[in-house]
């Protein structure tokens, strides 16, 4: 019989009141509520409770003078995100590195006094760190992203950091709105999904209410955003700086890096599979090119602008948003980058290097980009909660090759024991040493461009920074058709995956619309939209209608397959003599043949003799190579055909227009055609047009048939 503590609820409950203990429940409940923060209805404010009259633009003097460090809104802003994850990154936490040396071509005098780019016979050591933006340091090598692009170069006279990324241009103009354009990219709050990419809600609702960012995103979407290699993408110092040479005189450029294996992407496919396959795919890929002596090669150049060409463009050059088009300022070389050590520690190495946009050297300095000064604060903020404190740049990696002795002492974490008693400057204690050095004298000290600044205190966007719209249907026409389809469906996909279908609407009809019609409505009705009639703003004319150096198809390369990784398929009874023939063809090219077996123990040859393989077909699928091969052997090419994973491996590579070269009976069984870059046979004429196939990177006159092979 149940007890009476059970038998029936009690009176209090029964009548709708609380007891005790649930009155003391609902108490904590409501205890932690307190602690939670719902903003809607209310004004934005500071920390310290103070109402904000505007987000938007950082207090400068005048609207395209410098940013002030008394913007304590600004400040407090930046330096709360700069401190949000401790100890990675917040944003390029998924990065690596290595080390190489700079060469200038020859002496750059009369453009800059950097001791770096006047010595041709100087080596500059240098250390590069790649990285994603978006994603944690456990995300994925090959997801849709920007990628960083940062070097530090050790100079005889300091260290100078150019820390860009692989795309010209940014999502904002002012720096003000960085925390809140990476709150908006960054997984979701509430579910910390999705890791790595772009394609949800915050990120679009952030980007189609902020016209600004209209040139990157189109940027984002199109193949620049899954580079095939980290050897195979542009850099970019995107800001406009300033080079001055021994006599004062200044000039604006913008950095390039330009790779000599060329500009190249994966497919989209490919990314997404590889991502899941392969998490560290281009980490390994870099790793690899260098353990092999196949060591990536970057040229550096600038454009350069003299000071009284300043306004003579229909943009403005502090605007992080546009680019100079090459067309109209010609890219000139200065140098060239080498990467040829690897890291002996990625801990100490790529995870503590701290790069920074003020680090620079005499010879080079800043412009007044809103983005630019807001940089120059928040990357040594940030450094000093990642690295433990100001003493950062005593960690090897970071440490110059010049001396670096001043009055700095003690915090944390310091490694060098000082002398003397005088820590203060100026002393007479110690002589009066460390001592300034006269920007005047040989090896003269740092010294600031002399810019007149006469102008209000304000918050404000200068109005030539007002044209957002231009310059991304400037890279939209500029595309190849195959790269314009890929753009579209780009957007297509990741707006799929935006739940609230207004956001959707609005970047079509706001955004899209305004850079190109036939973009919006293809976009528009893959969304299951109407399409646009117009857009809904004037936009401004550009001097040209298109800029072919835009387009990735115009940067192949240096010709050669050196470094591609070919894939060899064998299968028992395979022709041993085909095998070394196409083995001995591809290494005389300085490519990377691989055999891949139905597993990973050795194939027997037709004539009976053991080959070893490299991997199996399954560890290694298609998607890590960039071409194909089978040699002849009837025995082989049959089990290779009765294989649905050696199927999906040649469908995989064909339907990625990939360079193959197949038996007929292979061919045939799978009902594939010959094409350009689809070949039968291992003779000396196939090896050739084979290695043509894969200098051209993909097959792109295959996509429309690959489309229909399922794979």
């Amino acid at each position: 019989m149940p007890s009476k503590k059970t038998d029936a609820p009690k009176q209090s409950e029964a009548a709708g009141t609380q007891t005790p203990d649930r009155a003391n429940t609902n108490a904590k409940l409501q205890s932690l509520e307190a602690d939670r923060s719902d903003a809607t209805g209310h004004a934005l404010r500071t920390n310290q409770g103070v109402r904000i009259a505007d987000n938007q633009n950082t207090l400068k003097a005048g609207d395209r003078g410098p940013s002030l460090l008394e913007d304590f809104i600004m400040r407090e802003k930046i330096t709360h995100f700069d401190h949000e994850r401790i100890p990675e990154r917040i944003v390029h936490a998924r990065g690596t590195g290595a080390h190489g040396f700079f060469q200038s071509y020859g002496n750059h005098a009369e453009l800059t006094k950097a001791g770096f780019l006047q010595d041709p016979e100087k080596i500059t050591p240098v250390f590069v760190r790649f990285s994603t933006v978006q994603g944690p340091r456990g995300s994925g090598d090959t997801v849709r992203d920007v990628r960083g692009f940062a070097v530090k170069f050790y100079t005889d006279e300091g260290n100078f950091d150019l820390v860009g990324n692989n795309m010209p241009v940014f999502f904002i103009q002012d720096a003000i709105k960085f925390p809140d354009f990476v709150h908006a990219v960054k997984p979701e709050p509430h579910n910390e999904i999705p890791t790595g990419g772009s394609a949800h809600d915050t990120f679009w609702d952030f980007v189609s209410l902020v016209p600004e960012s209209a040139h990157m995103v189109m940027w984002a979407m199109s193949d620049r955003a899954i580079p095939r290699s980290l050897r195979m993408m542009e850099g970019f110092g995107v800001h406009t700086f300033r080079l001055i040479n021994a006599e004062g005189v200044a000039s604006f450029v913008k950095f390039h890096w330009k790779p000599k294996q060329g500009v190249h992407s994966l497919l989209w496919d490919e990314a997404q599979k590889l991502a899941g396959k392969d998490t560290d795919f281009q980490r390994r890929d870099l790793c690899e090119a260098i353990e092999t002596g196949d060591y990536p090669e970057w040229e550096l150049g600038v454009q350069i602008v003299p000071e009284a060409d300043e306004h003579t463009f229909d943009f403005d050059l502090l605007d992080p948003t546009k680019l100079i088009p090459e067309e109209l300022v010609p890219v000139t070389p200065l140098g060239k980058m080498v990467l040829n050590r690897n890291p002996d520690n990625f801990f100490a190495e790529v995870e503590q290097v701290a790069f920074c946009p003020g680090h620079i050297v005499p010879g080079i300095d800043f412009t007044n980009d809103p983005l630019l000064q807001g940089r120059l604060f928040s990357y040594t903020d940030t450094q000093l909660s990642r690295l433990g404190g100001p003493n950062f740049h005593q960690i090897p990696i970071n440490r110059p090759v010049a001396p670096n002795h001043n009055n700095q002492r003690d915090a944390l974490h310091q490694h060098v024991v000082h002398k003397g008693r005088a820590s203060y400057e100026p002393n007479s204690i110690d002589g009066g040493w460390p001592k300034e050095t006269p920007p005047a004298a040989q090896d003269g000290g740092f010294e600031s461009y002399q810019e007149r600044v006469d102008a209000y205190k304000i918050r404000q966007r200068s109005e030539s920074f007002g044209d957002h719209f231009s310059q991304a249907r400037l890279f939209f026409q500029s595309m190849s058709p195959t790269e314009q389809q890929h753009i579209i469906k780009a957007y297509s996909f990741e707006l799929g995956k935006v739940e609230r279908e207004a956001i959707r609407a609005r970047e079509v009809n706001e955004i899209l619309a305004n850079i190109d019609l036939k973009l919006a409505a293809a976009v528009a009705a893959n969304l299951g939209l109407p399409a646009p009639k117009a857009g809904t703003v004037q936009v401004k004319g550009s001097k040209l209608a298109e800029s072919p150096a835009l387009s990735q198809m115009n940067h192949p390369g240096v010709v050669g397959i050196k470094g591609r990784k070919i894939a060899v398929l064998l299968a028992n009874g395979v022709d041993a003599a085909s095998v070394d023939r196409l083995v001995k063809a591809l290494e005389a090219h300085s490519a990377r043949p691989m055999l891949l077996g139905p597993t990973s123990a050795p194939v027997k040859a037709a004539d009976g003799k053991q080959l070893p393989v490299d991997a199996s077909m399954e560890g290694m699928p298609s998607i890590m190579f960039d071409g194909i091969v089978v040699p002849a052997g009837k025995a082989s090419t049959d089990a290779l055909a009765a294989s649905g994973l050696a199927k999906h491996f040649v469908l995989e590579g064909y339907k990625h227009l990939k360079a193959l070269v197949l038996t007929k009976e292979l061919a045939t069984g799978l009902g594939l055609k010959e094409d350009k870059g689809l070949l039968l046979g291992d003779d000396q004429k196939t090896v050739d047009a084979f290695v043509k196939a894969v200098e051209g990177h993909r097959v792109w006159e295959r996509e429309a048939a690959a489309e229909a092979v399922p794979a």
